[in-house]
């Protein structure tokens, strides 16, 4: 493209330039073309005869003789409107050539070697030639002389040669630059994908850490190294989740470990009565059943991990999973002398009903159980703005401002001896916070230690 770009100047700047060349030379060989016809208009015209004769044939006037060579040499050599033409500030030169090629008239500025023109220019026509250097322009008259005038075109040449090596420089210039500036924008180009690919490679290699640095969001790379960088996250969350899990989860169950193999160590280690060996097998049930319900917890928590989409839902009232949930409880609030007031407005919703039937079943067992005997639990179900409230306040014990940003945790026990003791596990909080994000809820908590608790979580209404 650019030496055609190139070639397309040169050949127009070059047809510029020698059209007005081409035009002043037009200019003075009509100049002389117009002599050489006052020169013969001079001589005088034979007698025309009569049109036809006797056998009455018609008969062309006879042409008029040409004027001897050195009559129309005396005649070329006067001053004309030519002078003007072919002066020595001009630059122009001529020649006038008769019928059998003799030179009649040449301007002192013409070059020796000037061939005259051939048998084939010679018609009535006007023929341009290039000469080595010169341009020229001959033109032939009906008597057979001809006239041609010139000029040296080596300035304009040389100007030529000059334009095109200017050209050339210009192309191999704008080539360069072109391919550095493609060079440079490729490398910027390319420069994301390998820091993608170094980024994976360090993931790969256990830096979970590692992120694709971003310089422009807008554009498409931008963008993929964004979602990059968010799985990246994702993935060393769910790493870091999968460690604190396995550490908790082995911190949890070496205790009740280490008590059953204490009491069975206690009792071999002599002979012991039916009874002593009885409360011994009750106690290691009973350690063994909190087991069970918490590697349950554990299994819940997993498949909340693993599948945060939840499965298929359906459309429920908030107020009737509420209810349930209540009446479910209700010996248990009996055991514990506490009186559970409800206030159930229907609330419409587009979720997993067994997953938000264990949120509330979590949610309303601590306000029961961490209550006081004769203590009261207020339920409130709500619509209003697009989401499904629920609302659950308790008169128990509370939650202290230090331990408020942890309760949703995994294995946080604000209480840790008496949650032990009553069988809690510290996951209840963290399956509902887990559920509740994976529905598309939030839950918020507001209490003080000795004025009760008061959970609230919201989700979006279903149509």
């Amino acid at each position: 493209m650019l030496v055609a770009f190139g070639v397309a100047i040169y050949k127009l700047e070059d047809a510029n330039r020698f059209r007005q060349i081409d035009a002043d030379l037009q200019v003075r060989v009509s100049a002389l073309s117009r002599t050489i016809r006052q020169v013969y208009r001079k001589q005088p015209r034979p007698p025309i005869p009569p049109p036809w004769n006797n056998s009455a044939k018609f008969h062309e006037p006879p042409e008029p003789p040409p004027p001897p060579a050195d009559r129309r040499s005396q005649d070329l050599s006067r001053p004309s409107e030519t002078a003007a033409l072919f002066g020595p500030q001009a630059g122009y030169y001529f020649l006038i050539w008769s019928r059998d090629a003799a030179v009649l008239r040449r301007s002192e500025n013409a070059p020796i070697d000037i061939p005259p023109p051939s048998a084939s220019d010679r018609d009535t026509l006007p023929h341009l030639r290039t000469r080595g250097t010169y341009r020229e322009l001959v033109h032939c008259s009906g008597f057979g002389d001809c006239a041609m005038a010139g000029r040296s075109v080596a300035a304009e040449l040389r100007s030529a040669g000059s334009l095109g090596w200017l050209l050339f420089a210009t192309g191999v210039a704008v080539l360069l630059i072109g391919i550095g500036v493609g060079w440079r924008m490729i490398g910027h180009a390319i420069r994301p994908i390998e820091e993608i690919g170094t980024t994976a490679a360090e993931i790969s290699n256990g830096r979970l850490a590692s992120r694709v640095r971003v310089a422009d969001r807008r554009t498409e790379l931008g963008r993929l190294a964004t979602v990059l960088n968010g799985t990246f996250a994702r993935l060393e969350a769910a790493f870091a989740r999968q460690r604190r899990f396995t550490s908790d989860a082995a911190h949890e169950l070496r205790t009740p470990l280490a008590i059953m193999i204490s009491e069975a160590q206690s009792t071999l280690a002599r002979p012991r009565s039916a009874n002593e060996y009885k409360e011994t097998v009750e106690e290691c049930l009973d350690i063994a059943q909190q087991m069970r319900k918490l590697t349950e917890t554990l299994l819940d928590l997993a498949r909340l991990d693993v599948d945060t989409g939840g499965t298929q839902r359906t459309r429920a009232d908030l107020a009737e999973i509420a209810l349930h949930c209540i009446q479910k409880l209700q010996p248990i609030a009996a055991e514990q002398e506490v009186s559970v007031n409800k206030d159930l407005l229907p609330a419409r919703i587009h979720t997993t009903p067994g997953r938000i039937e264990l949120v509330i079943t979590n949610l309303l067992a601590n306000a029961i159980c961490y209550n006081h005997r004769g203590g009261r639990v207020f339920v409130t179900t709500r619509s209003d703005s697009g989401h499904a409230t629920f609302r659950i306040a308790d008169t128990g014990i509370g939650i202290g401002l230090a331990d408020l940003p942890h309760i949703f945790e995994r294995f946080y026990r604000a209480d840790k001896a008496r949650s032990r003791a009553q069988g809690h596990t510290g996951l209840g909080l963290a399956i509902c916070k887990s559920i509740l994000d994976a529905e598309g809820g939030t839950i918020q908590v507001d209490s003080q230690a000795g004025n009760g608790a008061v959970f609230t979580f919201t989700l979006p209404c279903g149509s």
